[in-house]
């Protein structure tokens, strides 16, 4: 894998990972925070589209199916994974949909692009994998229950635990925005940066939509979190701007888990600036993940 590939996944890591330390907390406002993040992603970088090449291609059909898709990929993904935290533990959500992802991306990517990376980056491919579902657990067993009791199973059966299978569910998604993604932007040579503002604008109707009738707790929630949402704005469409960027020049099945990193950074931020608890774990898990992109870079 290339410097330039690999410098441009961990600065998205680290935005992402900016981000999410930003929004902790206020990202829990579901729909009201999901449609101020579309809203101020599109504000803040339609400016740069004219600055960044323009779309990137005369096909704007193309262009305009691509970013319509990816936005419906996108918002299924965000509904999907608030289900899942309303009826499963969050670490077995979190831990199962980021594992999930990244391998079903690397596998299709295999598939349909033709992508054959060496031996020894599948191994880091496997490592990394390993150490984010890793972290994801270490707090499994002191996370709450879930906000929405499950119905006791029938009697000689045994249920499938929702948040595995909503987490599984959020794998999928993201493998399918993230194969999606990339064949579009390959394929018609699609910039980034307009991509992002295309797809960000088109998931305005569907949370407009969502919070239909709460327009005045949405304006006092924008006024109260402007900051925070002003951040998100930046961040965000930059941690996958660099990701988009980073399909174009590297293999899929390599970028896919690499992003991930972010899951590494916010994690050791909770241990030692939060104080959260299981320290060794989180860190040893972390371990893990390092161990697999040192084996990627090699």
């Amino acid at each position: 894998m290339s410097l330039v590939a690999l410098v441009l996944v961990f600065s998205a890591a680290i935005a992402h990972a900016g981000w999410n330390v930003l929004a902790h907390g206020v990202s829990r406002a579901g729909y009201p925070f999901l449609w101020w993040g579309a809203v101020s992603s599109t504000l803040v970088w339609i400016g740069v589209v004219p600055f960044t090449g323009g779309i990137g291609t005369g096909d704007v059909g193309g262009f305009v199916l691509g970013v319509l898709v990816s936005s419906v990929l996108h918002v299924t993904y965000m509904v999907v994974l608030q289900h899942g935290y309303r009826v499963g533990n969050l670490s077995t959500v979190y831990a199962t949909a980021r594992g999930t992802g990244p391998f079903l991306s690397v596998i299709i990517a295999m598939t349909l692009f033709g992508e054959r990376p060496a031996p020894v980056a599948l191994v880091g491919v496997a490592v990394v994998i390993i150490g984010i579902v890793a972290i994801g657990f270490v707090d499994r067993a002191g996370s709450p229950a879930p906000a929405i009791p499950d119905p006791l199973p029938a009697p000689g059966r045994r249920r499938i635990d929702p948040g595995l299978l909503f987490g599984l569910l959020t794998g999928v998604t993201i493998a399918v925005y993230t194969i999606w993604d990339a064949f579009v932007v390959r394929a018609h040579g699609l910039s980034p940066v307009a991509f992002m503002v295309g797809t960000a604008a088109m998931q305005i109707p569907f949370y407009s939509f969502a919070v239909r009738g709460r327009w005045a707790a949405l304006a006092a929630f924008g006024r109260l979190e402007w900051r925070r949402i002003l951040a998100f704005g930046i961040l965000s469409p930059l941690s996958y701007i660099l990701v988009l960027q980073a399909i174009r020049i590297a293999p899929v099945a390599l970028v896919a888990p690499l992003r991930e990193v972010s899951v590494v950074l916010v994690s050791l931020f909770g241990a030692f600036v939060l104080r959260e608890g299981r320290p060794a774990w989180r860190v040893g898990a972390a371990a893990i993940v390092v161990a697999g992109i040192a084996l990627l870079a090699v």
